[in-house]
């Protein structure tokens, strides 16, 4: 194995070179997905840009080939077996990894987004003694490939975070959701296909249960019907998982196995009824993915309106002044209507106005929205029909459908970020306890 993993490395090394020292169609490629992903990104030091070369090796393409691809076509002299080492690594993922044992050759790593184990070991590429000052229990963000069977490899320098608690962690786990939405679930397409569903299934019980997928009424008013909708919804998880939700909060705990205490904290934190946090506990309880909780953010609850759309891929969206986008594109002269360029110059620019919302608009108001287009951004020529998407592309809006907020989440994340949330609230207990002793005696 050994003798594989320093091939691995003196591969590994030459595809590096191979892809940084080439011209024309693979440097422009390369070129195009490291600005994209940088772009992307939040992260700009080193690590980041060595990391995107790596990705960029291993998922990127030219045209339609990959550099894999046209690595091996350039080296007739490659063996079945390197060759086979190369295409494999087509596999490879980025990840947030748990080390969970330290070995002299490498490392058992657990991936923190899907809990599955890896062994990864040196390869000729890595430096061994940077590599053992890694410790059991730190966290790294790396990409790793496959070698051999159960054998894997380091395919970027790992970055070391250190031995986090859970609230950082849960930080970390969030930061790499926004960076690297492709690789979520890259190596558990189950649970990616579970989150899909449940993305779908939001949709359906949201329009059965508001009887539209697009709805509108004042903050206050929203915030409630939302409580309801979720009551609505955990009452059909109780019944999917098994649990009767007739039988007391005292025979739930005892068949769980756990304290009536433990239950009414756990219920607290996630804003929950206790009877709902009880199937995590229940041995009966069959789900891999748990819903999140849909809060409405204080801006929200006080506007005078919030239009919501959701859809069964883009997911749902919530945007305070949609109402009055509709009522520029209604009007008989919308350069009439205040501040109606600055509202359209802002839908486009704003991260939080998803591609989606431009498809709805597109397919409500189509003439109206290209007319209002052509004059705001002064482009007498635009053809909406045709020229959307590259539209939405030049204003930073992805026009491929990723994985939504409302996707449910593997229960193991769930609990992390629940329990986060605890060990936050408890710290901030202690401060304010703290404060006002100190302030009792004086100070």
């Amino acid at each position: 194995m050994d003798s594989i993993l320093q091939r691995a490395g003196e591969l590994k090394q030459a595809l590096s070179d191979y892809v940084l020292d080439a011209e024309g169609e693979l440097a422009t490629a390369l070129e195009a997905f490291s600005a994209e992903q940088m772009k992307r990104s939040k992260q700009q030091d080193m690590h980041q840009r060595s990391l995107v070369i790596d990705r960029f090796i291993a998922e990127g393409y030219v045209e339609n080939r990959t550099p894999i691809e046209l690595f091996i076509e350039d080296q007739p002299d490659l063996t079945e077996d390197d060759r086979r080492i190369i295409q494999d690594w087509r596999r490879g993922f980025v990840g947030v990894f748990a080390v969970q044992r330290v070995y002299e050759d490498g490392f058992e790593l657990m991936n923190w987004l899907t809990a599955k184990f890896y062994r990864v070991g040196f390869s000729s590429a890595d430096n061994p003694a940077k590599m053992q000052r890694l410790q059991q229990d730190e966290i790294i963000l790396t990409q790793i490939a496959p070698v051999y069977r159960q054998c894997w490899m380091f395919f970027s320098p790992p970055v070391q975070m250190g031995k986090l608690g859970k609230p950082k962690l849960a930080v970390a786990i969030g930061n790499f959701k926004d960076n690297y939405k492709n690789h979520l679930y890259s190596d558990a397409p189950e649970l990616l296909a579970e989150a899909w569903k449940s993305v779908e299934k939001y949709h359906q019980e949201f329009t059965d249960f508001f009887g539209a997928a697009e709805i509108a009424m004042p903050g206050y008013q929203l915030n409630k019907k939302l409580a309801e909708f979720q009551e609505v919804m955990t009452q059909k998880r109780l019944a999917e998982a098994g649990i009767d939700d007739s039988k007391s909060l005292e025979e739930l705990t005892a068949e769980a196995g756990v304290t009536q205490t433990e239950i009414e904290e756990a219920a607290v934190s996630m804003g929950a009824d206790a009877k709902q946090v009880a199937q995590f506990f229940d041995g009966k309880g069959k789900a891999k993915m748990v819903a999140p909780k849909v809060d409405l953010p204080d801006r929200l609850k006080k506007a005078e309106q919030v239009t919501v759309l959701t859809h069964p891929r883009w997911g749902q969206v919530f945007l305070p002044t949609y109402h009055q986008f509709c009522s520029l594109l209604e009007a008989e002269d919308w350069t009439a209507v205040p501040n109606g360029s600055d509202l359209v110059h802002r839908y486009l620019r704003d991260p939080e106005v998803p591609a989606f919302v431009w498809y709805h608009l597109a397919q409500a108001y189509p003439q109206q929205l290209e007319t209002v287009l052509r004059s705001v951004l002064d482009r007498p020529e635009l053809d909406l029909k045709n020229g959307l998407d590259a539209l939405l592309q030049e204003f930073d809006k992805s026009t491929d459908t990723e994985l939504p907020e409302i996707a449910s989440v593997p229960i193991h994340l769930h609990n992390l970020f629940q329990e986060a949330i605890q060990e936050l609230s408890k710290d901030k207990g202690k401060e304010k306890s703290k404060g006002k002793r100190k302030t009792g005696a004086g100070f």
